[in-house]
């Protein structure tokens, strides 16, 4: 974990409330897929946890939903504004895993941690296909940037006004796939963990405290005990989860 300031390149919206972020700083700890920072937000307590979409070089890309106080100032913030970020946490995706056709699910804003993914993937040698949920058009992001990638790409939103109708399970096994990764809200984790027919890894999404492990405040249930999301996850196997009824 290392803390340092960030310089905003800029912040841009993609929809009503989601923004990407790019800023410029040291990105030396951000090593896999998965990991989040966590972000310093002037006038409030806690820091706010985001999920890596991208690193390239010094620049670090960032997708958010603006839907509390901390992440509604940040969607006001402009170029040569500065943040102060925790890097390096959270243990990320395994790559090993993936085999030769890896599936990629992402449900709303937890669809940027898999961006990173598909593009180590890809350097690997892999295919990712990948199956992206929203509840409607309007909120769709990221499509074209997976398929700039080279990715297999379908979109799914629970209205139909947009890809195919449903939810990211409903297609996840139209086709063959060697290992699954996912990230999302939990009732959409649940349904994967429920309906996918191989190994695969969960990213969690949760409120956290610290971020990264002194608090415990973020931990769930597994078949070895509590673990931290901060800390053990965000990123979990499938067959280390307990789910909660």
């Amino acid at each position: 974990m290392k803390q340092s300031l960030f310089e905003i390149m800029e912040n841009t919206p993609l929809t009503r409330d989601v923004y990407r972020m790019k800023l410029r700083g040291d990105t030396g700890d951000i090593t896999r897929p998965g990991q989040f920072v966590n972000i310093r937000i002037a006038g409030l307590y806690l820091r706010r946890p985001v999920s890596v979409c991208d690193v390239e070089g010094d620049i670090l890309t960032l997708i958010y939903k603006a839907v509390g106080e901390g992440t509604r100032k940040m969607s006001g913030m402009t170029a040569g504004e500065t943040l102060d970020l925790l890097t390096g946490l959270g243990n990320g995706y395994d790559l090993s895993r993936a085999g030769d056709a890896p599936l990629l699910l992402g449900g709303g804003v937890g669809v940027p941690p898999l961006y990173l993914l598909a593009k180590e993937l890809i350097r690997a040698g892999k295919t990712p296909r990948v199956i992206l949920g929203f509840n409607t058009e309007s909120e769709v992001f990221y499509e074209n940037e997976f398929r700039a990638l080279g990715c297999d790409v379908m979109v799914t939103t629970v209205d139909g006004t947009y890809g195919t109708k449903g939810f990211v399970t409903g297609t996840i096994n139209d086709k063959p796939y060697t290992f699954f990764y996912t990230c999302g809200p939990e009732p959409m984790l649940k349904a994967v963990y429920k309906t996918s027919k191989t190994s695969g890894q969960m990213s969690f999404e949760r409120r956290m405290g610290c971020g990264f492990g002194a608090c415990m405040g973020c931990s769930c249930k597994t078949i070895t005990g509590s673990k931290r999301i901060c800390r053990e996850g965000p990123v979990m196997d499938k067959e280390d989860i307990l789910w909660e009824d």
